[in-house]
């Protein structure tokens, strides 16, 4: 269900998908497009992104160890999402920046909803709470096969050892596919499902298209300008 935002200055980009997509290669590749353009966009990350959201993430996604329960990871990931927004999202909204996060809201819909044991109805409270209507413009889902995904993650993660999200068998990263893929379609007006595979400037170029399209007006006034 889409929310309706507030009129900040600036703009909100989510990037989603599974284990291993490319999320944070492509927003450095958005950010850096963006400023190309004359845009001022800053890259951002979930969980994390500010000071005391990243001390939370080290809680969360510490390597080596076993996940905690649904609802304690969700908890945690909405202690440091309401973080992260009121320190660094909105205030950068305000002041005209756009924002680029690697992931938000909708991982905790997969993760601990779709995948989990967190009903819908505890998540829309926890939604309206933290987030209210600083919601995402649009939200990227980058789609890729599991298997190519998990190989992608082991390569990136070398000889350390996995968190226990990478650590979930591969029944589980097939059900987060389908769970950002089911996101997409029940709202369609806010998330477009991007194809992940081929080289990284295919995909980046796949990305440009969407977000160029979608805010043509804004991306036109600071050409103009």
């Amino acid at each position: 269900m889409t929310v309706f935002r507030e009129p900040y200055r600036g703009r909100f980009l989510t990037l989603e998908g599974g284990e291993g997509t490319g999320k944070s290669t492509q927003i450095n590749l958005l950010v850096e497009k963006l400023k190309m353009t004359g845009i001022s966009a800053l890259r951002t990350r979930e969980p994390g992104g500010s000071e005391g959201a990243e001390r939370i993430r080290a809680l969360i996604l510490a390597a080596g160890q076993a996940r905690m329960g649904a609802l304690t990871e969700t908890l945690l990931f909405y202690a440091a999402r309401n973080d992260h927004l009121e320190t660094l999202i909105r205030p950068a909204l305000e002041k005209g920046q756009w924002v680029i996060c690697d992931r938000f809201s909708d991982s905790t819909r997969v993760y601990q909803g779709i995948m989990g044991t967190i009903s819908a109805e505890i998540l829309d409270r926890l939604e309206g709470l933290v987030v209210g209507p600083t919601a995402p413009e649009l939200t990227l889902i980058l789609d890729l096969p599991v298997e190519i995904g998990l190989g992608r993650a082991v390569a990136r993660r070398g000889s350390l050892p996995a968190d226990g999200f990478e650590s979930e068998n591969i029944e589980f990263h097939q059900g987060l596919r389908q769970g950002f893929l089911k996101l997409a379609e029940r709202d369609p007006d806010r998330c477009v499902v991007v194809d992940a595979q081929g080289s990284q400037q295919e995909v980046a170029d796949r990305i440009w298209a969407i977000v160029s399209d979608r805010f043509s007006s804004s991306l036109n006034a600071t050409s103009d300008g």
